[in-house]
């Protein structure tokens, strides 16, 4: 088959096709040439949000994804099937966009359920309205949640947000705690304007009973003006988090998870911290990735997408789509680079691809 290369609207390039595997151990997981083997599947379900958090998203919000070219709940259930039957897949992960903008995405939690019962499915969500469908979505299998919330402060939210949405966010999040979707994770951006608030957002989380983990930002702003040089790094969060709380380092739960993670006050409380840039953890990389208009992604940093979709719709048995996908994470990069002097940060940004 052809290799179709395209770059518009900030999609990147999509390869049709077998990807090459010379050199490619016969093994039905979704190795790499650096010898990780994928087992965290994210699936991004929509490009539409109902934030436009800067770091993310322009302030319109991405260009709309034409429905038909959405994979719809059908799809999404087969190729999660496929993905944790034929490669390996251990955990699944849901994301936008906002997932919770589809409004099929309880049909689809239940229909991923009953093909891999087994399969943890977790969602990650900016909580505004979950408090409506926290219930619905337990009850349809869905396992647990990952909040992006990055402040308790009013004005900062919605600033850094563009929406007033903060009491909506907080609401929805005490409604996942009550549904049994625990642990709930809050997930937060390290931003400059942000970070005097840092002690009090981990105050809250505390005090509320959610795992708070900081992200360092990465160069995925729909803007694209992320400066190495301006963002607030792990070590800069520490001394704040410091001087209200103590701290003892406690290293990382699971050597393929990315937070580094401290006791807080002596235990048993912890904050995590993901530094994404400055102790890039590319080496241990477990994630493989599906856009919502159906293409694998084997990084976030990568332009290189190999569409499912088409193949998918025309018939393609599983045998060939996992034979594809196989080949996609074959030629997965060694890191993102973001300190190399040639660094182009990628089409896509962080909404467009998936949490």
């Amino acid at each position: 088959m052809g290799v179709v290369s395209v770059v518009v609207m900030g999609i990147p390039a999509v390869r049709r096709g077998h990807p090459p595997v010379a050199g490619r151990p016969d093994t039905p997981y979704l190795l790499d040439k650096f010898g990780r083997v994928a087992r965290d599947l994210r699936v991004s379900i929509t490009e539409k949000c109902s934030l436009r958090c800067t770091y993310c998203m322009p302030e319109e919000g991405l260009p709309a994804i034409p429905a038909d070219e959405l994979l719809s709940a059908e799809e999404i259930v087969r190729v999660v099937a496929l993905a944790v039957r034929e490669l390996g897949v251990r955990e699944v992960r849901f994301t936008g966009g906002e997932p919770l903008m589809r409004r099929d995405l309880e049909q689809i939690i239940a229909g991923c359920k009953a093909a891999v019962p087994d399969t943890p499915l977790a969602m990650t969500t900016n909580a505004v309205g979950l408090e409506h469908r926290a219930r619905g979505l337990a009850r349809a299998g869905l396992d647990r949640v990952n909040v992006s919330l990055d402040t308790v402060d009013h004005v900062g939210f919605a600033r850094l947000t563009r929406r007033d949405r903060l009491e909506s966010v907080l609401a929805g999040i005490r409604a996942a705690g009550r549904e049994g979707l625990a642990p709930v994770k809050v997930n937060a951006v390290l931003m400059r304007e942000t970070l005097s608030g840092a002690s009090d957002l981990l105050r809250w989380c505390l005090d509320e009973g959610c795992e708070l983990r900081f992200i360092e930002e990465m160069p995925l702003d729909a803007d694209h003006g992320w400066a190495r040089t301006e963002m607030v790094t792990a070590a800069e969060l520490l001394d704040v988090l410091g001087a209200r709380f103590t701290l003892t380092e406690a290293g990382r739960r699971d050597p393929a998870a990315p937070a580094e993670s401290w006791l807080v006050d002596g235990g048993p409380a912890r904050v995590g911290i993901i530094a994404s840039v400055t102790r890039a953890f590319c080496g241990d990389c477990d994630r493989t990735r599906l856009t919502a208009d159906g293409k694998i992604r084997s990084c976030l940093f990568s332009d290189e997408e190999y569409d499912l979709r088409t193949p998918l719709r025309e018939g393609a048995h599983d045998a060939d789509l996992a034979t594809l996908w196989r080949g996609a994470m074959w030629n997965k990069w060694a890191g993102h680079g973001i300190d190399a002097a040639d660094f182009v940060p990628p089409e896509r940004t962080m909404g467009a691809i998936g949490g």
